[in-house]
């Protein structure tokens, strides 16, 4: 639906550019936002490319299984609906330690599998409590280094790009209270009106 949008909001411009004989301004902003955004994609994949790196290192290390361990109790709390021991479990803290880092892109997959897994241990086609729990989390998004953020403010040439990170950290640690707290409301708000 997102593609369709996009593709009518582009035609929109062409045709007014069209009709205000400003084609030329369009084509000058098409081919120079399509430069830009090669620039862009070119930054941002090295700074990935080089956390991803570090990730695989942590992985290697065995920091991640520790960083899962540490992290276990307390997504067992969050999603008491599913096996301590089961795989989505897994999915769930990979997902966590990936957004933790600013890594979005890596974390989506493993986002992907832990939905899956968790639709496979739901008995309807509704959104389980565990599911609701975990896309509220995922959005909300706790991140202890904004990496993208720093990719950007990189590319642009800014004279000091990780001062952003006390204040990512300050921000997203309060959504995601928020978004617990509320998730948690409305879970016992349903379960109330059930009685």
């Amino acid at each position: 639906m997102v593609h369709l949008i996009w593709a009518g909001l582009a035609c929109i411009g062409i045709i007014y550019g069209l009709f205000n004989g400003t084609i030329a301004d369009v084509n000058e902003a098409i081919f120079s936002s399509a430069q830009e955004a090669i620039q862009l994609i070119i930054g941002l994949a090295s700074v990935l490319v080089f956390w991803l790196g570090i990730m695989k290192i942590a992985e290697e290390a065995n920091i991640l299984k520790q960083l899962s361990r540490a992290f276990k109790p307390f997504i067992a709390r969050l999603f008491p609906d599913i096996p301590k021991d089961h795989q989505v479990i897994g999915y769930i803290t990979s997902n966590f330690i990936a957004n933790l880092f600013g890594l979005g892109n890596a974390a989506t997959p493993l986002g992907l599998k832990a939905m899956q897994g968790m639709k496979g241990l739901s008995e309807n086609d509704e959104a389980t409590r565990s599911m609701i729990t975990f896309l509220v989390i995922n959005t909300s998004s706790l991140t202890l280094i904004p990496t993208t953020v720093i990719a950007l403010r990189m590319q642009y040439l800014s004279h000091s790009p990780t001062e952003i990170v006390l204040a990512t950290l300050i921000a997203t640690c309060l959504s995601t209270s928020a978004a617990i707290l509320i998730d948690r409301l409305f879970y016992f708000k349903r379960v109330n009106k059930k009685r």
